[in-house]
């Protein structure tokens, strides 16, 4: 078994760290270069940092939240939301994001995703899906983008299968019914994902115990486990999630 990663999530808005149950209801949860510096201390494998309004506002990532951020840790740093041209990708690794993460544009122009990989790397392509349950789709999970807004009558587990073909190196699911319930990541959802892909796979949206996240990994397949709220809210710390894991018999960074 791979090494299992622990992945907080610094959701943006307003300059910000933000966080909503079901992608609304949205509240503070401070300020994101003193979150970064923690949770590198804290012991965090890598980051991840979204913009969750640059889609909505149709505006570009804030690049200098990715400088601010990216200027006081050494772990990896995935930044997504507004990310729609090749350009933005550039702009957005040149701030110091070692990653980068695509969602509506990838959908919109599934092409982005083959010629990302082409020029900057597989490694350095996430492409991240967003998921509600609907009945009609085959794998009954139907895609969503733009934060969650928009239903797109596409099954997300099908385009998984797709953003791997197109060059994708890590897939980011998140299910719309879990995201910020702490009620536990959606592992029906995300064992679909990784059932259906040879490539990382992030649990997101829900963790709010330790099972939690021995769950995403034992029954959900998922390798980088991502969590935002716990976090946030100090509920436990990433050594706690950690030893926790490394006492169920996975393998884990300390």
């Amino acid at each position: 078994m791979s090494t299992i990663t622990i992945m907080p999530c610094l959701d943006m808005k307003e300059g910000r760290v933000v966080k909503g149950v079901h992608f609304v209801d949205i509240k503070d949860a401070g300020d994101p270069v003193q979150n970064a510096a923690f949770y590198e201390k804290e012991g965090a494998d890598e980051l991840a940092m979204l913009d969750i309004a640059a889609t909505l506002e149709n505006r570009k990532t804030r690049l200098e939240w990715v400088k601010n951020v990216s200027s006081v840790i050494k772990i990896p740093l995935t930044v997504g939301g507004g990310i729609a041209t090749l350009e933005d990708i550039e702009l957005v690794l040149k701030a110091g994001a070692n990653k980068f993460s695509m969602n509506s544009a990838a959908v919109k122009n599934p092409e982005l995703v083959r010629q990302a990989s082409r020029r900057f790397g597989k490694e350095k392509v996430t492409v991240a899906i967003d998921a509600r349950r609907n009945k009609t789709m085959p794998s009954g999970f139907e895609l969503v983008v733009s934060g969650g807004t928009k239903p797109v009558g596409q099954d997300a587990v099908t385009w998984a299968k797709q953003c791997q073909e197109l060059g994708a190196g890590v897939i980011l699911p998140t299910s719309m019914d879990g995201d910020g319930t702490q009620a536990g990541y959606d592992l029906e959802f995300t064992k679909a994902i990784s059932d259906a892909v040879d490539l990382p796979v992030v649990a997101s949206g829900g963790a709010g115990k330790l099972e939690h996240f021995y769950e995403a990994v034992a029954q959900g397949g998922a390798q980088i486990l991502l969590a935002a709220s716990v976090f946030h809210y100090r509920l436990f710390s990433i050594k706690q999630v950690k030893e926790y894991l490394k006492q169920k018999g996975i393998q884990v960074n300390l």
